[in-house]
């Protein structure tokens, strides 16, 4: 199985990825107390759609839980993915809230998340946002020709854990370019020998999801949202990345 990309299709995934960057830093500043999570998904998606392109999860399907009905996720302090936006959901002080977005671009999917902290957060909510930004980097320069996909996981989960942190053994990081989520999958744990090689014009979108509890998760009743079982909040920092002259470029 393979997931390299030709000239064109990086050139393309390029723009998808500037799209979602601009998108995903404009919907982080309207973060904050008092705003609703649709308005954040409106706002996404009106830029998306702006700049000539779509959001990519709206309408992802699922086999036996439908499809996703917005454009943007936006995930409060013990969610870890997948929240859906809603009307009548609004963000308080002290939050910490994650947006992932997807963009596709003439058929180039990318990836990416941040996590935003709303008002005076604490010192230990700070650092968990920091160091899941911090893991983000660390996996991204191990995305070289060379390496294989557990060499990303072991960087991120060694500095997950030595600062006291955990990562979840049932979330991953994947393959990304032609699809939302194509081969490989990549955790956010294992080692350096293991998994599929990483070889050029590899897109991939890594993403670290760090809790300041247990590892354990649970789905939320609306079938999308998945939380911490312990209560502990969480954060989530992505990229999508292509593999070019042997090394990792970030196209987001």
């Amino acid at each position: 199985m393979k997931n390299n990309l030709n000239k064109e299709q990086i050139q393309n995934l390029k723009i998808s990825g500037q799209i979602l960057h601009n998108t995903l830093e404009k919907a982080g500043k309207a973060v904050r107390a008092g705003v609703s999570t649709f308005e954040l998904n409106e706002i996404a998606e009106k830029e998306i759609e702006k700049m000539g392109a779509l959001p990519a999860f709206k309408g992802y399907k699922i086999t036996g839980i439908g499809e996703y009905p917005t454009g943007l996720c936006v995930s409060i302090n013990e969610e870890i993915v997948h929240g859906i936006p809603l009307k009548d959901r609004f963000i308080s002080d002290k939050d910490i809230v994650s947006l992932d977005l997807g963009v596709n671009y003439k058929g180039m999917f990318t990836d990416a998340a941040i996590t935003v902290g709303v008002g005076n957060i604490n010192k230990e909510y700070k650092k968990l946002i920091a160091v899941t930004r911090e893991c983000l980097l660390l996996g991204i320069k191990e995305a070289k020709v060379g390496n294989k996909i557990g060499a990303i996981g072991e960087a991120i989960e060694t500095h997950a854990i030595n600062n006291g942190f955990s990562v979840f053994y049932d979330l991953v990081g994947h393959g990304v370019g032609v699809a939302p989520h194509t081969w490989p999958q990549i955790p956010n744990f294992g080692q350096h020998y293991q998994g599929p090689e990483i070889t050029e014009g590899m897109a991939l979108a890594i993403e670290p999801m760090l809790s300041n509890g247990g590892h354990q998760i649970i789905t939320r009743p609306d079938k999308w949202t998945i939380a911490t079982r312990d209560g502990a909040v969480s954060a989530h920092f992505e990229h999508t990345i292509v593999i070019e002259n042997g090394k990792p470029v970030i196209v987001t």
